[in-house]
């Protein structure tokens, strides 16, 4: 099943504490929206939010835990958790669901929320709310947002807020910068979308539980979680990492050893990382492709070198795929007129089975289809780029028509989104809908 952009974003301060881990207080917040009411359902947030509480909980978290949280409940729980953290040398918050940014503010969605006009907003619960909450902890705050997914109810927000009005309405989440003292972590670069993942888990939370319970500092296992995040996505999608750590902080071990020296020790060697990450912040900044080389010629063996060679085959990448882009080859053309479009939904639950046509055009490959007018209820819109192969991965989204028709009995005009599996063959093509209820889908080229 494919989900929208995921993003994770970290915070940790710098640990000063000399007593052993296990006499510090941890408590986490972990919740998993996935059964939204108003808009397209999430498959994996409530196992994502599961399996992180197991995980935390084995490295000695007092875990709250919440899935499907209603809009009170969702309240209930980060005022609880507010309170808690105030007492804990170490919090640590994990969200996976709907969030969405406006006017720079960055908000996560309860399952029963609805965005009619921008005052809904204060049904969302506000990121610098929990940023806030989070800076109560004495030692050490994590906060993982396994979030920020394409929401289509941003598109409602966008038509009742209008053209003319000089608001800004993002479908995923802005960048968090890493202030001192801090780590910043999104499952994939800024604007980016990121797999859901066929499993269990997302990618990103796969490499999260596959990586926080090892006995390494955290700045390094963070590193580990995007570099193996990098790999197994095929080298597609890249996590942007910012650290901003003073010291060292273990969840799980080392064990500490101390023993009285019996002579004079030898002054320690000079650390040749000791400015890697200040030289690494430096190149990131100016994001070149030379700025990057240069890093790994300075700092081949420290922390960021694996990252730094991540960024340069990322660049590359978009360099040879450019040309080609613009290029527009031949084979994608053969597609190229007007198609007629028939979606065909069975029955699925209490909803009833439907049929309905659209006009496409096919441009360069490039496939679009939309009612004409975009205000009525039953409203769609079909769109997304056909490989040289056939293949297409579409978008649609839309509002619902008639109550009886829709899963969960949405209301008339609400808004929704899903993708398309299609393949097309000369003048025939055909598609599966992949999200919430079965459709199929017939292309016949005019």
């Amino acid at each position: 099943m494919r989900a929208f952009c995921r993003i994770c974003v970290v915070l940790a301060a710098a640990w000063f504490g000399s007593c052993p881990a296990s006499a510090e207080t941890r408590v986490a917040l972990v919740i998993g929206n996935g059964a939204y009411v108003n808009t397209a359902q999430l498959a994996n947030p409530s196992h994502d939010a599961e399996d992180v509480a197991t995980a935390l909980t084995r490295s000695g978290f007092e875990v709250i835990q919440g899935t499907d949280l209603r809009q009170a409940d969702m309240q209930n729980l980060t005022i609880r958790f507010a309170r808690a953290a105030g007492k804990a040398d170490v919090a640590m918050f994990y969200y996976s669901g709907h969030a969405m940014q406006y006017n720079g503010v960055n908000y996560l969605m309860p399952v029963d929320a609805v965005l009619t006009d921008e005052a809904d907003l204060k049904r969302f619960v506000r990121v610098d709310d929990i940023l806030n909450d989070l800076q109560q902890a004495k030692n050490l705050r994590i906060l993982v947002l396994d979030s920020c997914r394409d929401n289509p109810l941003a598109e409602s927000l966008k038509r009742s807020a209008g053209a003319t009005r000089a608001a800004s309405i993002g479908r995923r989440l802005l960048k968090v910068e890493a202030p001192l003292g801090t780590i910043v972590s999104f499952s994939t670069q800024s604007g980016q979308t990121a797999a859901d993942g066929s499993g269990r888990n997302s990618p990103y939370t796969s490499a999260f539980l596959k990586h926080i319970g090892e006995p390494h500092e955290i700045g390094d296992i963070f590193r580990d979680i995007s570099g193996d995040v990098y790999e197994t996505s095929g080298k597609t999608q890249l996590p942007e990492l910012s650290l901003s750590i003073i010291g060292k902080f273990y969840l799980n071990g080392p064990v500490s050893v101390t023993i009285a020296p019996s002579a004079p020790q030898p002054a320690p060697r000079a650390d040749p990382c000791a400015a890697a990450e200040a030289h690494w912040k430096a190149a990131d900044a100016i994001g070149t492709i030379a700025a990057y080389e240069d890093h790994l010629a300075r700092f081949s063996g420290c922390s960021f070198a694996n990252l730094a060679k991540a960024r340069i085959d990322g660049l590359k990448q978009k360099t040879a795929l450019a040309p080609a882009a613009d290029a527009k080859p031949a084979a994608s053309k053969e597609f190229d007129g007007k198609w007629d479009v028939s979606v065909s939904c069975a029955n699925a639950g209490k909803a009833l089975g439907y049929t309905r046509s659209l006009t496409a055009t096919i441009a360069n490959g490039a496939f679009h289809a939309e009612d004409a007018d975009q205000a009525k209820a039953n409203w769609l819109a079909i769109e997304g780029q056909i490989q040289a192969d056939g293949k297409a991965t579409l978008s649609a989204r839309g509002t619902t028509g008639p109550s009886a028709y829709t899963v969960n009995n949405a209301a008339p005009g609400s808004a929704y989104a899903y993708t398309i599996d299609a393949q097309f063959e000369r003048t025939r093509g055909t598609g599966k809908r992949n999200e919430l209820r079965p459709c199929n889908f017939t292309f016949v080229k005019r």
